[in-house]
């Protein structure tokens, strides 16, 4: 028996539990408030995705005349399907890995329409080996099963949301009402069913759903449906992404028949005052809320009556992945490219470097709210502590920093702090490319495990970068991924198209952009979306001033994407395809050559970018420069210096030798014996294990107290020779 039960709705994803639960049990734990999590979504995959399951699927017979071709092929390879489907879903949970040389056979699987797209990406697993190809086709073979139960069973499911369109822009509640005052679905079968044997396991006194989309809406809806007709004594809550950014207008009573409270943003201080009121009513002298819905006397009403400030990143402990069924997720891999693949393949513990974003200034975002405009970093001890407890509790070393954009001043204190503790890590995170990631610091980040990271490149134009006030520059961009690529970390670029006022040119020039960043090998993965208003951000906020007029409805339910007519009048959901398509080429390294013109079936203008606009902003090198206020981080172990003798026309003079061995190389340079004398003492003095850095002018001071002329020593052809291989870093 527990007191609160935390739920994840289905769906989210496949490979790694979604964290927001994780989070919560983590800081009820630090006030000894009884829980238990449970991911909905992967249990009824597994359930959906058995061979019980499937043959439920195919139980329900088709009208063969009348389905798709594929519909019929899937329905006559049903036994295959029955087969196989337990085998692959071992496969595909790392249970089985040997199975992969069967998939791979190209004669184990059942093979339906989404196989045909292989001819086209064949070539890349020569890169990404057996086990990846086999992920890929198994993969492929769930997409068929899919796609039928879409066709014929259930139009409203997908792996990662279930019926989201109920969700999207759901100004009035009508429809998701009606939809939850009929029958049952193929899917709320199995989910129903999971959620009534927890319950009776756990007995809550409250049951608290963590949506963070709107494919997670309907689920959480129908379960607290069943919770109220089934256990009616039990309360329910809703926070999450999608209440915090679409419920905060909410006036339609009918909700309440669903969930007794609604909690807005940060989740922990709502929850504990909601927790204190339900289960322990009678130690509370004045019922308090924060930032929470209810009704109140037969009307929705909004309390925030508490005046306890939220709790500090510090406080609210370390997520907690305990109760979920950690080994049973699934990794896919949907697209045969290896950034793309880090969000679907892989067990990753989820932390956040700091709440909230250290720029908050992008005009598409929803930067009036909290979980964007409050930020507040985590020390990278606390940090690195958490990491360390996690990979006690979960056995899992690999990480993903779901920040806004992590800060690079704190990216460069953790990737130290993981050094000092000699920590084997996996990491990747959210960034801005903005020039505080140079290429010393991008090498720092992958020595301490740093595999990938993911920005927003948004519109590749530097009008529209302004307009949106990204404070960054195309170019600024190309610098930085090429600074990430030499290091060999992949990049991920968020795109956008459809921003306020954008023209067509503006658009085909983004994609050239797009294609050179690509075809120069210095960003490995990409996703275009089209622009949405939402109602937090400046653009919703204030969309006269970017030239946008929006669609008003009246608000009793979500709130956040806003219909709008752009001035300009262009039709920007044409592009759609051509730019997928073209960028789906690009990822996978082909047909760079090919003319824009080639991805639309319309007339399009001809960029105005010249060809080599990227390559030739790569040009500029960095100059030396002399910045007293840099860090240097001396990286140097297994060194080991040799004091020589050079006979040169009958002269004699000492030098020393000085050797390190890097892991894949050897470096060796030759200095003045008392410059290397000194240099070796900075080696030992501050090793990376020290926590105490010295600035280069600090540095500049000591080694001026005996010899002159630091520059140009620091500046040598030898030591730099040092820098270029990473043995020394300034930062």
């Amino acid at each position: 028996m527990k007191d609160l039960l935390l739920i994840t709705p289905p769906f989210t994803q496949l490979n790694t539990p979604y964290p927001a639960t994780a989070y919560i049990k983590g800081f009820l734990n630090t006030k000894n408030i009884s829980s238990y999590q449970v991911d909905l979504g992967i249990e009824v995959i597994l359930e959906l995705f058995s061979k019980a399951g499937i043959q439920k699927i195919f139980y329900k017979e088709i009208d063969i005349q009348h389905v798709s071709e594929n519909s019929q092929r899937i329905y006559t390879l049903r036994d295959e399907y029955i087969k196989t489907i337990d085998q692959v879903i071992s496969f595909l949970q790392g249970k089985t890995p040997t199975l992969a040389r069967q998939i791979c056979s190209m004669n184990f699987l059942p093979e339906a329409s989404r196989f045909n797209q292989l001819d086209d990406m064949e070539f890349a697993f020569g890169n990404m080996g057996l086990q990846d190809k086999a992920k890929h086709l198994a993969t492929l073979y769930l997409e068929d099963l899919s796609d039928y139960i879409i066709e014929n069973i259930d139009s409203d499911f997908g792996f990662s949301r279930y019926a989201e369109r109920l969700g999207k822009s759901a100004n009035s509640f009508d429809e998701l009402y009606s939809k939850l005052s009929g029958n049952q679905t193929f899917i709320d079968y199995f989910t129903l069913k999971i959620l009534q044997k927890k319950i009776e396991l756990i007995q809550p006194q409250l049951v608290c759903f963590s949506v963070p989309f709107p494919g997670n809406l309907y689920s959480a809806f129908r379960c607290a449906k069943f919770i109220k007709e089934n256990f009616p004594h039990i309360k329910t809550a809703m926070g999450g992404g999608f209440p915090n950014t679409e419920l905060r207008e909410v006036k339609d009573k009918r909700v309440f028949e669903f969930f007794d409270f609604i909690t807005l943003d940060d989740g922990e201080l709502p929850l504990e005052l909601v927790y204190k009121n339900i289960c322990h009513s009678e130690q509370v002298e004045e019922i308090q809320y924060k930032r929470t819905f209810l009704i109140e006397n037969s009307t929705v009403t909004y309390k925030n009556n508490s005046a306890r400030n939220d709790y500090k990143q510090a406080e609210i402990g370390t997520p907690d992945y305990s109760d979920l069924q950690l080994d049973k997720y699934i990794s896919v891999i949907e697209i045969a490219n290896p950034m793309h693949s880090l969000w679907s393949d892989g067990r990753w513990n989820k932390l956040t470097m700091a709440h909230g974003c250290y720029w908050g200034k992008c005009t598409f975002c929803d930067i009036s709210l909290d979980y964007i405009k409050i930020y507040e970093p985590i020390s990278a001890k606390i940090l690195v502590d958490r990491m360390e407890e996690l990979i006690r509790t979960t056995g899992e070393t690999g990480f993903h920093f779901v920040d806004e954009a992590a800060p690079p001043a704190l990216m460069r204190e953790v990737a130290l702090e993981i050094l000092r503790r000699n920590l084997v890590v996996t990491w990747w995170t959210n960034i801005r490319f903005e020039k505080s990631f140079t290429r010393d610091l991008c090498f720092l980040l992958k020595l301490s495990g740093c595999v990938a990271v993911s920005g927003g490149l948004e519109v590749a134009s530097d009008r529209l970068l302004k307009l949106i006030d990204k404070g960054i520059s195309v170019e600024q961009v190309a610098k930085v991924t090429r600074n990430f690529t030499e290091a060999g970390i992949m990049i991920h670029a968020y795109l956008m198209y459809g921003y306020p006022t954008q023209t067509v040119q503006e658009t085909i020039d983004s994609l050239e952009m797009v294609r050179q960043l690509f075809e120069m090998g210095i960003l490995q993965s990409g996703f275009w979306h089209q622009f949405a208003m939402t109602a937090h951000s400046p653009v919703g906020l204030n969309p006269e001033e970017f030239g946008v007029t929006p669609i008003k409805q009246e608000i009793l339910f979500a709130n956040n994407d806003v219909d709008f007519t752009d001035k300009t009048g262009i039709d920007h959901g044409k592009f759609s395809f051509g730019l997928k398509k073209s960028l789906f080429n690009y990822m996978h390294g082909i047909n760079f050559e090919l003319p824009l013109q080639e991805w639309f079936d319309f007339k399009i203008p001809r960029t105005t970018i010249h060809p080599d606009y990227i390559h030739d902003a790569l040009l500029e090198n960095d100059t030396f420069t002399f910045k007293g206020n840099s860090k240097i981080v001396f990286l140097a172990k297994n060194v080991i210096a040799e004091n020589r003798i050079k006979t040169k026309k009958k002269y004699q003079y000492s030098y020393t030798r000085i050797t390190v061995h890097l892991k894949t190389n050897v470096i060796s340079i030759d200095l003045d014996s008392s410059h290397a004398e000194w240099l070796m003492s900075m080696f030992n003095e501050y090793p990376v294990h020290n926590p105490k850095k010295p600035t280069l002018q600090q540095l500049k001071a000591q080694f001026e107290e005996n010899f002159d002329d630091f520059e140009l020593f620091w500046f040598s052809k030898p030591v730099q020779q040092l820098k270029e291989n990473g043995v020394i870093l300034s930062l």
